[in-house]
């Protein structure tokens, strides 16, 4: 049986941050993957230890640079709920030109290598939600299973989002291979990084959270320019769909995970938004970069 493994061998030549994120990405491609094979299992696990002491290292880091801002977020329910709806217009990355950009003016070849960009950084938003529900309080646990169930078409496999969005880059065409900028890797680390730990499990639902919130802005704007390119609504679907029913999503998550959790464990609403500050920093660096390659 072929022997498995972890490790990754990236250009020696690459920046000390993009190098990072080129390794874990390899280590995250088999860390979830279900397998068969058992063979050499002790030296994996070795392996894997020291691809979590750099993911770990890469977390805390990243902590360090929000705990200040997350601290100052109120550890009453209702407080809180307000101070995290505020990022939909306050937060890193909110607001940010590209969107508009896209809608209104990005050729096709634009709009695709963008589209392959936040393909590249998509970690699965289904497969987030199963992983941080584990052990949560029932409430939360229960609309955490919402939210899935929704993800995974209500049981339908035609209103699944993970094949929608598949729909779409073959729709467009999208290369299987390209060149993905570093920053859109470093935010798909950053998402299984925060769920697939037990000890970043707030963290994890502040992020996902902050998707739900900001997500339908952006998503309007990419669907309307894919339309004002003339991609038709099979394809487009994904962007349509997630442009209001996130809204939805986002109402649900704050009233019946935020609040109930935040009321049971104060303690937990600095790393709650912690985890929101994280993925919105992690998103406004791909916002910035992404304007850079475009010269936008």
């Amino acid at each position: 049986m072929e022997t498995l493994s972890v490790a990754t061998t990236v250009d020696p030549r690459l920046a000390p941050a993009e190098a990072l994120h080129r390794r874990l990405q390899g280590f995250n491609r088999t860390r979830l993957r279900p397998e068969t094979s058992t063979v050499a299992w002790e030296s994996r696990l070795a392996e894997e230890h020291e691809f979590l002491l750099l993911e770990g290292r890469f977390v805390e880091q990243e902590r360090a640079r929000v705990a200040a801002a997350a601290a100052r977020a109120p550890t009453d329910p209702d407080g809180f709920v307000r101070w995290f709806e505020a990022l939909r217009e306050t937060g890193p990355g909110q607001g940010d030109r590209l969107f508009p950009w896209l809608e209104r003016s990005a050729s096709r070849e634009q709009m695709c290598w963008f589209l392959t960009q936040e393909v590249a950084g998509e970690a699965g938003f289904d497969d987030l939600v199963a992983l941080t529900q584990v052990k949560l309080p029932t409430g939360a646990k229960l609309e955490l299973a919402r939210n899935y169930w929704d993800e995974m078409g209500q049981g339908n496999a035609g209103g699944m989002h993970g094949p929608m969005l598949e729909l779409l880059v073959r729709d467009l065409r999208l290369p299987e291979h390209a060149e993905v900028v570093w920053e859109s890797v470093a935010l798909g680390n950053l998402m299984v990084a925060l769920a697939a730990n037990r000890r970043y499990a707030y963290q994890s639902i502040g992020a996902l959270g902050v998707i739900e919130l900001t997500a339908p802005g952006r998503s309007a704007h990419v669907n309307a320019g894919l339309r004002r390119l003339g991609v038709g609504g099979a394809a487009r679907r994904y962007f349509a769909l997630h442009a209001t029913l996130d809204l939805k999503h986002s109402a649900s998550w704050n009233q019946e995970v935020l609040r109930p959790l935040v009321a049971e464990r104060p303690e937990a609403a600095a790393c709650i938004a912690e985890g929101a500050l994280l993925r919105l920093g992690a998103g406004a660096r791909c916002f910035e970069r992404y304007r850079r390659q475009l010269m936008v």
